[in-house]
């Protein structure tokens, strides 16, 4: 059974770019042999991640993240079952939204502002649906 997961997150310290990428490397190595696709949206202290692939490997990378030192306010915001992947090519796409046009983040919240605390699950859906769509995703 195949399940999407998303979530956000505050990092305790700001990231460097460089601690940035050294994460989605470890994820982008270590994904595909547990079957989990998706996408890692940031903007050095918050996170929003959308994971997808099996609901015992999802739960269990989503356990990880949740436990890990670097993270807090660790929120559950979006879980289902689904019959396809929208990452199927992608072990762990980024996006930064430090070099976003932030019309598009205006578009889905009240304000251009990355802060998934304030909207529904459904709304950060749209969101990295639409990164997605207009090749925002790497």
């Amino acid at each position: 059974m195949l399940v999407r997961l998303v979530y956000a997150s505050r990092a305790k310290a700001t990231l460097t770019p460089a601690q940035f990428d050294d994460i989605l490397a470890v994820s982008r190595r270590n994904n595909p042999a547990n079957g989990i696709t998706g996408v890692l949206c940031t903007n050095t202290f918050i996170f929003l991640q959308m994971l997808e692939g099996g609901r015992k490997e999802v739960s269990e990378t989503y356990n990880r993240i949740a436990s890990d030192p670097r993270h807090q306010d660790v929120q559950l915001l979006h879980f289902e079952e689904i019959m396809s992947r929208k990452f199927a090519d992608w072990s762990m796409g980024k996006v930064s939204f430090d070099r976003l046009n932030m019309a598009v983040l205006l578009k889905h919240s009240a304000k251009a502002v990355l802060d998934p605390y304030s909207v529904s699950g459904a709304v950060s859906v749209a969101l990295i649906e639409e990164l997605m769509q207009t090749a925002a995703v790497s």
